[in-house]
C-alpha cells in the first residue's frame, strides 16, 4: 500500500516498493508541470485580453492563482523570483508588438484614405514632374556627352528641299512596290524626317497681310510659271493676273465672271436666296476637293463659312500650297486609296469642280469615302463636262454616278449646265429601305471607325452608328454652333463645367499672350515723342497651326476676339481624341502623328502653337526625339513667324537651348509666381539662301 508523498517536508519515508515511488515521483512531476502549463496559458490569455491591465493591475480584484508552496497567493507579475521577471519582460515585448501593428494598421488605413481622396491627383502631378526633369537632364547629359559637335548650329538643306514634303516621295513608293494610285498616298518612316533647316527660294518675300495677301501673292513665293498658270482650267485663268513679281486674282471684280457668280448658282439649286443664306441653311464648313487656287474658299470667307481645300502633291504649280499663301485653309490630301483624316461627319458641304476624281473608278468607293465625311442633311456639289456628256462612253459614266448617288441615300436637287447639286439623307432609315442589292450596306460597329488614320477606303456606308448623327438643319447656326449645349457635350463623354473652364481659360490666356508678343514685335521699331504705344494689328497672322488643340479653346478664343485667322487643329494620336468635337463645333481639324512631317509645304504658318504637346509626347514615349519636333516645326513656319509653347518649366527649358541650334530667337517667361509652367516664345529668323545671313 502505497503512501502520498507529503511536499515541503524534510524527509521521505520510502515505500517498500520502487516501482510505487517512481511513479509516485512521476506523478507529482507531471501534476507540477501541469500547474506551470495552466499559469502560463492564464498569463498570456490575460496580457492579451486586458492588457492595459498589465501596467494598472486591479488591486481589488480577487486572486485567480492557486496557492504556493508558502501558503501565500502567487503573483505572476511578482518581480521578486527571476522567473517572474522574464515573463514579464515577454509580455511587455508581445504587448509592444501588438500596439505597433496595431499603429502600423492605422496609419496604413488612413494613408491610403488619404492617397485616394485627397493627392493622389499630387502625387501623379509629381510624378510626370519628375519625368519630365528627367528627361531635361537626360538632354543635358547626352549633349555634353558628344561634344561640341552636338552643340553646333543645324545645317541648311539643299535647295531641292525648298517646296519638298516628306511621305510624299512617289518614285520611292514605285521602287517599294506601290501601285494602282497608292503609289502618290503619303508613307512615313523613320527615313522621312530631316535634320535641316529649309531655306525658302531666292528672293523670297514677306507675305502679305490679310486681307491683301487675299488677292496678291508674290511670284518668288510659290513655284508656279506662266505655262502651268496658262495650263490651268478655264475658271482659274479668268481669276488670275499674272506679271513680274505678283499674282493678283481678282474674284469679286466686276471685270471677271468669276466665283461670286458660281455661288451665287450654288446657293439658288439649294434653295437659297444667295451664298449669304448658306449660314442659316446649316451650311459652315466645306470641304473644297482640287480647289485650284481657292478662290471659292477666298469669296466664301466673308460669308462666315470656312472651306478647306485639299488636293494632291504636286512637285510644281501646287494647289495647295498657293492656297496657303494666299492665307487659306490648305492640306495635301487625296482620293486614292486610304481614308481622309477627318472623322466621320465632319463637313456640312463638299465641292468639286473638275477636281479630277474619277467618282465613277473602284465602283464607286470614293463616293462612299465623299459621304463618309459628310454630314447627314448636307449638299455634294459637282461641276463637271461629264454631266453634259455627249458620247456615249461619257453618258454611260455620268449615269453611274447618278445612280450609284441615288443607291447612297442622295437626293438630286438640281442641275444647272455643268453643274449638279445632290442632298445627302438626313434619315437613318433610308439604308434600310432601299431594295436588296441596291447600294452599298450600312458599316458594322467594328468597322464604323469614327476618327480614321492610315485607314484603308471602306466599302460600306459609315456614320451610321454614331451619336453624332444630327441633321445641319436641326444645329444650331454659327457662331452659336461653337458653344455646346449639355446634351451635346455628353456625346463626347465631356462634363459641362470641363468644357466651360477650358473656354474662360482661353479668354483669359488670349490677351496675355498678345500682350507679351506686343513689346517683341515692336521692339525693333521705338516710338516717337509723343506717339502712344502701337499694339499688334489684328492681321498679325493669318495662318495658325494648332498642335495640340485639345476642344479647340484657342481657335474659338480667337474668333471671339475678332482676330482675322483660320487654325488647322490637329489632334496627337497619342492623346484624347476630340477631333470630333472640334469638328462638330465649326472648326478644322485633324489626327496627326507628330514623329511624323505634317502633310503640307514648307512656309505654310504664321503662328505655331502648342500647350501641353512636350509633356505628351514625353509620357508616351515616342520613338522621336524633341530635335524632330523643332525641326518639323521650323519647316512649317514662314520666316519671321512665331512659335508660343506651354509647358512645364523642364521641358521649356530643355526647349529654348534647343532653339539656339535653330538659330532662333527665344525667350522663357514666367507666367505665375505659383504656376509650374512656362511659356516660350520664339521667332524665326528670315535667312536667304544667297549669303545665307540673317
Amino acid at each position: 500500500m502505497s503512501r502520498p508523498l507529503h511536499r515541503g517536508a524534510t524527509g521521505i519515508r520510502i515505500s517498500g516498493n520502487s516501482n510505487d515511488l517512481w511513479d509516485s515521483q512521476m506523478k507529482d512531476k507531471t501534476e507540477k508541470e501541469d500547474m506551470d502549463r495552466n499559469r502560463s496559458s492564464d498569463q498570456s490569455y490575460l496580457a492579451l485580453k486586458f492588457p492595459f491591465r498589465v501596467l494598472f493591475p486591479d488591486n481589488n480584484s480577487p486572486s485567480k492563482y492557486v496557492n504556493g508552496e508558502s501558503g501565500f497567493a502567487s503573483d505572476p507579475f511578482s518581480v521578486g523570483s527571476p522567473r517572474s521577471r522574464h515573463k514579464l519582460t515577454l509580455l511587455l515585448l508581445k504587448l509592444s508588438l501588438a500596439v505597433i501593428v496595431v499603429l502600423a494598421l492605422t496609419g496604413s488605413f488612413w494613408w491610403t484614405i488619404s492617397i485616394s481622396t485627397l493627392s493622389r491627383g499630387q502625387i501623379l502631378h509629381t510624378y510626370r514632374r519628375l519625368q519630365e526633369q528627367l528627361v531635361s537632364d537626360m538632354w543635358d547629359i547626352g549633349e555634353l556627352s558628344l561634344g561640341s559637335s552636338r552643340l553646333q548650329e543645324l545645317e541648311f538643306c539643299s535647295q531641292e528641299s525648298e517646296i519638298y514634303v516628306p511621305c510624299f516621295n512617289v518614285s520611292e513608293n514605285l521602287a517599294l512596290g506601290y501601285s494602282d494610285g497608292s503609289e502618290n498616298d503619303r508613307h512615313c518612316g523613320q527615313s522621312s524626317r530631316q535634320s535641316c533647316m529649309v531655306l525658302p527660294p531666292v528672293n523670297y518675300r514677306i507675305p502679305l497681310h490679310w486681307p491683301t495677301g487675299r488677292d496678291i501673292i508674290w511670284v518668288a513665293n510659290v513655284k508656279l510659271t506662266a505655262q502651268e498658270v496658262l495650263s490651268s482650267g478655264s475658271l482659274t485663268k479668268r481669276m488670275m493676273m499674272l506679271d513680274e513679281e505678283q499674282i493678283s486674282f481678282r474674284s469679286a471684280s466686276p471685270m471677271f465672271d468669276g466665283v461670286e457668280d458660281y455661288s451665287h448658282q450654288i446657293a439658288e439649286m439649294i434653295g437659297l436666296r444667295n451664298e449669304s443664306n448658306f449660314v442659316q441653311a446649316g451650311v459652315r464648313t466645306i470641304l473644297d476637293i482640287g480647289c485650284g487656287y481657292g478662290s471659292f474658299g477666298a469669296h466664301l470667307f466673308s460669308k462666315q463659312l470656312l472651306t478647306m481645300c485639299i488636293a494632291n502633291y504636286e512637285p510644281s504649280g501646287s494647289q495647295v500650297q498657293l492656297t496657303l499663301e494666299r492665307g487659306l485653309p490648305a492640306m495635301i490630301g487625296s482620293f486614292t486609296s486610304n481614308q481622309l483624316p477627318y472623322p466621320s461627319l465632319s463637313f456640312d458641304m463638299l465641292h468639286c469642280a473638275r477636281c479630277g476624281v474619277d467618282w465613277d473608278h473602284k465602283d464607286g468607293i470614293f463616293l462612299i469615302e465623299a459621304d463618309r465625311v459628310l454630314k447627314p442633311g448636307g449638299y455634294f456639289v459637282w461641276t463637271s463636262p461629264l454631266t453634259n456628256a455627249r458620247n456615249k462612253e461619257n453618258q454611260k459614266r455620268w449615269n453611274f454616278v447618278r445612280d450609284f448617288a441615288e443607291n447612297l441615300c442622295w437626293e438630286m436637287l438640281s442641275q444647272q449646265d455643268e453643274t449638279v447639286l445632290w442632298k445627302k439623307t438626313s434619315k437613318k432609315s433610308c439604308y434600310s429601305s432601299r431594295k436588296p442589292g441596291a447600294g452599298p450596306s450600312t458599316c458594322s460597329k467594328a468597322h464604323d471607325v469614327e476618327s480614321p488614320y492610315y485607314r484603308p477606303l471602306q466599302g460600306c456606308i459609315a456614320g451610321t452608328q454614331s451619336r453624332r448623327w444630327i441633321p445641319i438643319q436641326e444645329k444650331t447656326s454659327w457662331p452659336s454652333r461653337s458653344h455646346l449645349n449639355k446634351s451635346e457635350l455628353t456625346v463626347y463623354g465631356l462634363h459641362p463645367a470641363d468644357f466651360r473652364e477650358d473656354a474662360e481659360n482661353w479668354k483669359t490666356t488670349l490677351p496675355n499672350y498678345w500682350s507679351v508678343l506686343s513689346p517683341i514685335i515692336f521692339s525693333d521699331h521705338p516710338k516717337r515723342p509723343g506717339e502712344e504705344d502701337p499694339s499688334p494689328p489684328y492681321n498679325m497672322v493669318r495662318n495658325v497651326l494648332d498642335m495640340n488643340a485639345h476642344f479647340g479653346g484657342f481657335n474659338s478664343a480667337l474668333l471671339e476676339a475678332g482676330k482675322s485667322v483660320w487654325v488647322m487643329n490637329v489632334v496627337p494620336t497619342g492623346g484624347p481624341n476630340y477631333l470630333p468635337l472640334i469638328v462638330d463645333r465649326g472648326l478644322v481639324g485633324v489626327l496627326h502623328d507628330w514623329c511624323e512631317p505634317f502633310p503640307t509645304y514648307p512656309r505654310s504658318y504664321d503662328l505655331v502653337h502648342a500647350e501641353g504637346l512636350l509633356s505628351l509626347q514625353t509620357r508616351q514615349q515616342r520613338w522621336c526625339t524633341m530635335l524632330d519636333l523643332f525641326t518639323e516645326i521650323d519647316r512649317l513656319l514662314r520666316p519671321e513667324g512665331w512659335v508660343i509653347m506651354r509647358d512645364t518649366a523642364p521641358l521649356v527649358e530643355s526647349a529654348r537651348r534647343l532653339t539656339t541650334r535653330l538659330k532662333w530667337d527665344a525667350r522663357v517667361i514666367e507666367i505665375e509666381s505659383n504656376s509650374d509652367d512656362r511659356l516660350l516664345i520664339c521667332q524665326k529668323p528670315f535667312f536667304k539662301r544667297q549669303g545665307v545671313s540673317s
